[in-house]
């Protein structure tokens, strides 16, 4: 498991282990909207031991915790701290609406992302995810997806990977872009070989500033998805109709691409 920032639209994918040896991998299931991902490698060595995952549901404020990782790449570091709090679904983030989140004093920054967070028993209670910071440096605001919600939406769901990054697009933004309705999906970058590039979903290519948002355009704009209108409905419930489509049915996106409107297929 890792976190699906780190991966979303990786061309290819390399898990490093302890020892410097390198194995190739791939996205089977991601949910960037809880920022997690599961990969899937071509071999795992047989020497390594797989880390137990726990129960994030008996996590309490306050409980002794510790990550590994590589911030600002350098491996394999540890980082000690405690729980400083829980969150809902849909409470810290508008960009991590399905992300059950636990706050931590244990110092998460660059390149900690997607790496484990463990009880004191070395059990694996969450994926961090991000810090909060106006310095660009740890502050002791880190956050961590907890591991039952991962467990769900990526061994038990199994929500689909997409090879899509897109930014929400409304108000002045929507305006400022010419949409012919009141909100749409920039397309902003697609994985190679990826369902999104299979789809021929484009993406952008000009970086610019728009209404204070950075942004890559000159990529299509999703404006319906299985014939509903971008907007019409929640995220979730776009999300569950999509993987309500049987293997070898049609999944059709309508975008505005150079002004025209344009309808992409791809089979499940």
């Amino acid at each position: 498991m890792t976190a699906a920032h780190v991966v979303q639209t990786a061309d290819s994918i390399t898990a490093e282990f302890l020892d410097g040896e390198q194995v190739s991998g791939g996205v089977v299931a991601s949910e960037p909207a809880a920022d997690v991902a599961l990969l899937q490698l071509e071999r795992v060595p047989a020497s390594r031991v797989v880390a137990p995952m726990g129960d994030s549901s008996t996590v309490q404020v306050g409980d002794p915790v510790f990550v590994i990782g590589a911030p600002y790449g350098i491996g394999h570091t540890l980082s000690v701290g405690h729980v400083s709090a829980r969150y809902q679904p849909n409470t810290v983030t508008s960009d991590m609406a399905l992300a059950e989140l636990l706050q931590t004093d244990a110092a998460i920054n660059p390149g900690n992302s997607g790496r484990p967070m463990f009880n004191m028993a070395g059990e694996v209670i969450g994926v961090a995810s991000h810090n909060i910071s106006q310095s660009g440096g740890f502050e002791g605001l880190g956050f961590v997806v907890a591991i039952n919600l991962a467990k769900r939406l990526l061994l038990e769901q199994r929500s689909p990977w997409s090879g899509l990054v897109a930014g929400v697009l409304t108000g002045n933004l929507a305006k400022a872009l010419n949409l012919p309705q009141a909100e749409g999906l920039l397309v902003e970058q697609v994985a190679l070989n990826s369902p999104a590039a299979e789809l021929g979903l484009r993406p952008g290519t000009i970086k610019a500033t728009v209404d204070g948002r950075t942004l890559l355009l000159g990529g299509d704009v999703i404006l319906a998805v299985l014939g509903v209108p971008i907007g019409q409905e929640s995220y979730e419930k776009r999300r569950e109709r999509v993987r309500a489509v049987p293997v070898g049915s049609p999944i059709t996106v309508t975008v505005l691409r150079e002004g025209r409107l344009v309808t992409l297929s791809r089979i499940r």
